[in-house]
């Protein structure tokens, strides 16, 4: 698993089964007698990211609904930015994997239901405003950004808070 993890944070969206045995220094029968497929594998390694996203549920410092949409923003961008080869790497397979599909839809539904149980009934109750601090505060938004948009961190993060910040104004 560690040599998944490393090929995979080295950028690698598809390490083959080959890969991962020449950087575990083992052969390619022992990849598959740990994993049966390259499915269980990937699987595995959504899992062992998962645990890695645990911070994001920790409780808030402030009881204040603002101040608890900063954290969960500054939580979320830095986890993201950290996890971002593993999220590709994922998301490559999803399409093909149950599991992975499984776990996406579950993440996705845990990470909704927290935004929502912070935020005051005003903006949770309302579609657009709620479906749109959703979608600045996912994963998607965050890569688009930084990919696509080729945009650094710290810029790609003031994009963030200032449509927070818009969204969540009296």
């Amino acid at each position: 698993m560690q040599a998944m993890l490393a090929l995979v944070g080295e950028g690698h969206v598809a390490p083959s089964a080959e890969d991962v045995a020449a950087r575990a220094g083992v052969g390619l029968r022992t990849v598959f007698r740990l994993f049966k497929d390259m499915e269980s594998l990937y699987a595995e390694m959504t899992l062992a990211v998962a645990r890695r996203f645990e911070a994001m549920a920790a409780p808030f410092a402030s009881r204040e609904w603002r101040e608890q949409l900063a954290e969960m923003t500054e939580r979320r961008l830095t986890t993201y930015e950290m996890l971002m080869p593993f999220k590709r790497a994922g998301d490559a397979h999803r399409h093909a994997s149950a599991t992975l599909q499984a776990h996406y839809a579950s993440t996705l539904a845990v990470m909704r239901a927290r935004l929502r149980g912070l935020l005051p009934a005003a903006i949770a109750g309302d579609p657009l405003r709620f479906e749109a601090l959703d979608l600045w505060l996912s994963f998607d938004a965050w890569e688009r950004l930084r990919g696509e948009q080729g945009l650094e961190a710290a810029a790609a993060r003031a994009v963030v808070e200032a449509q927070i910040a818009r969204l969540a104004a009296d």
